[in-house]
């Protein structure tokens, strides 16, 4: 690494969990995000500030005035203009040796396989359950790892997926095949905590940086298939362990 990169990452270096091994092992990887919004915004915040070498940036939506209770990247002056195309110019302002790739696309079942070509990770936060379904099957199908991140309220969930895996779950394991239609969910009805967007969304970042440095670092322990749900009105977090269905139309058939 350059002087200047060894000293901006220099507080993740001198963590044993993470290292000069770590850090290099971050810098050559490539993560999907799909969705820029309540969720996205943190996760591309400290997923650019870990040093990923590569952001590939999938939103297809415009800045709105609600957004900005929880989509802290956004201004009143953003409102109007694409997210994707916000979020990329403050990554280069904030670092820009690491490359942004933006889609504008709406991401489907039909195109989300090529969407995340290329990538390492992907992090989903998108906000309902059909376009959450469309990118697990394509990373079963691209055999690439999920981070799969949602809130709503006072309540997220977020879990790693390694479904092309024959022992291990994909997404739709964990919610079938019920939500695949286009107006299933999102948190216009029933509203959020703007912070808990955040918390969320920090959290998806931490484990997407476990899984990228499995095998790299002592810090890359993935705990896929397990789900954990964050309570922002208790406060607390639990974890479940989710099973892989047999009969999972998108990994079931996997060995």
């Amino acid at each position: 690494m350059k002087e200047a990169r060894l000293e901006r990452f220099a507080r993740h270096i001198v963590l044993p969990e993470i290292g000069g091994a770590g850090q290099a092992a971050l810098a050559k990887a490539s993560v999907a995000l799909i969705g820029v919004g309540g969720i996205g915004n943190p996760a591309l915040q400290y997923l650019a500030a870990a040093g990923i070498g590569r952001l590939l940036l999938i939103d297809d939506d415009e800045v709105d005035l609600s957004n900005l209770q929880r989509q802290t990247l956004f201004t009143t002056r953003d409102v109007g203009h694409g997210k994707a195309v916000i979020a990329r110019q403050w990554l280069a302002n904030f670092d820009s040796e690491i490359e942004a790739v933006i889609s504008d696309r709406r991401i489907d079942s039909a195109n989300a396989a090529s969407l995340i070509e290329g990538a390492d990770l992907v992090l989903d936060g998108s906000d309902n359950f059909a376009t959450r379904l469309a990118v697990s099957d394509a990373c079963v199908t691209s055999e690439i790892p999920l981070v799969s991140a949602a809130v709503g309220r006072f309540q997220g969930q977020v879990a790693s997926f390694v479904g092309h895996r024959s022992d291990q779950p994909c997404y739709r394991c964990f919610v079938g095949d019920a939500f695949d239609a286009e107006n299933c969910d999102t948190c216009a009805e029933d509203g959020m905590l703007g912070a808990m967007s955040g918390w969320v969304g920090t959290f998806a970042t931490m484990e997407a940086i476990r899984v990228l440095l499995d095998g790299k670092s002592a810090f890359g322990r993935p705990q896929y298939g397990k789900l954990h749900l964050m309570d922002g009105m208790k406060p607390g977090m639990r974890t479940l362990a989710i099973a892989k269905d047999p009969a999972c139309r998108a990994c079931g058939g996997k060995s």
